[in-house]
């Protein structure tokens, strides 16, 4: 049976230009292409994880406008349930990205009605209950992600935050986290450190949840957990196009990973390694195609350069 997954998030419709490179603070850079592409952390993540072969479900808001519209369309079309995405007045959220020839990018976002995701009701709190995995980012408001962890915790599902965008996080919600999903970056803002090597980052952040995944963008991704196992697994050798939606790509196929293959609670360190293999071959796979949502891979890509890359590695 395939896992179970609910996405607590955020929808945005990405305007996207690449450039030669990216501006500088006053600077202004003649771009080259331009294109809109649906996105926004929730719904990429929600999309990944129906490509990777989850049934998913996502709870989320979009404005009453055409942006809105296309982002819901977009969620249909990749299988996603989207019985808890509410339509609300106003504009959908928006996020400016510029993306420079070496993949490199910034990203400015515009929440717009993910603002407005300020409850959960319940057929949302009834998903929740029956998922492996409930999945959460930073982009609605914070009381909101503490609810639905808090609800996931008493019914027995895996709880998986992605903290992005960086933000120091309360203790009730660290308190509800499974696997905490970071970026270099993130990992520094989450523990209060200035640190910024992996193995240090990784010990700050078990002071304040169980396990936690650092990603580690071309260099793959480092995993720990207070039970002992410190697990450094190499990315498969790409070469980048448009790294934008890598992170949720990979994150969306970790919370899918980690329902059928690694996330049972006496999970050994082989299964959490498969995962987490597989969650870099994702994000590998998105990597090399550009846009959001649109490059986001499907299983059958994952496989393959999950099998190229590992198959025959201890």
């Amino acid at each position: 049976m395939s896992a179970r997954v609910v996405v607590v998030g955020s929808a945005n419709l990405d305007l996207v230009v690449t450039a030669p490179q990216l501006p500088r603070p006053g600077e202004t850079v003649l771009g080259e292409d331009f294109r809109t592409v649906p996105g926004g952390k929730g719904a990429n993540q929600a999309v990944a994880a129906a490509r990777a072969g989850a049934r998913c479900a996502f709870v989320g808001a979009v404005g009453a406008d055409e942006f809105g519209q296309r982002l819901r369309d977009n969620l249909v079309a990749a299988g996603v349930d989207v019985r808890g995405l509410r339509t609300v007045p106003g504009p959908s959220g928006v996020a400016l990205i510029a993306v420079d020839r070496a993949a490199e990018n910034f990203i400015l976002v515009a929440p717009g009605a993910n603002a407005a995701l300020t409850d959960l009701d319940a057929a949302d709190l009834a998903a929740i209950d029956a998922a492996d995995v409930l999945l959460l980012q930073l982009e609605v408001p914070l009381p909101t992600v503490v609810r639905a962890a808090g609800r996931a915790r008493e019914a027995g599902t895996t709880v998986v935050l992605n903290a992005a965008p960086a933000a120091p996080l309360p203790a009730d919600l660290l308190g509800l986290v499974d696997v905490l999903v970071v970026n270099e970056h993130e990992a520094a803002v989450v523990a209060g450190t200035t640190a910024d090597e992996p193995g240090v980052l990784l010990d700050a952040l078990l002071e304040l949840v169980p396990r936690a995944v650092l990603t580690l963008g071309a260099r793959g991704a480092a995993y720990a957990d207070r039970r002992g196992p410190r697990l450094a697994i190499p990315a498969p050798r790409i070469e980048a196009v448009d790294t934008t939606a890598a992170g949720d790509a990979f994150t969306g196929a970790l919370a899918v990973g980690w329902a059928e293959r690694g996330g049972a609670p006496d999970a050994d360190a082989d299964a959490v390694t498969a995962a987490l293999r597989w969650a870099c071959a994702a994000g590998a796979a998105c990597a090399q195609r550009p846009g959001a949502s649109t490059a986001l891979p499907d299983r059958a890509a994952i496989e393959a350069l999950y099998a190229a890359t590992y198959r025959g590695v201890p």
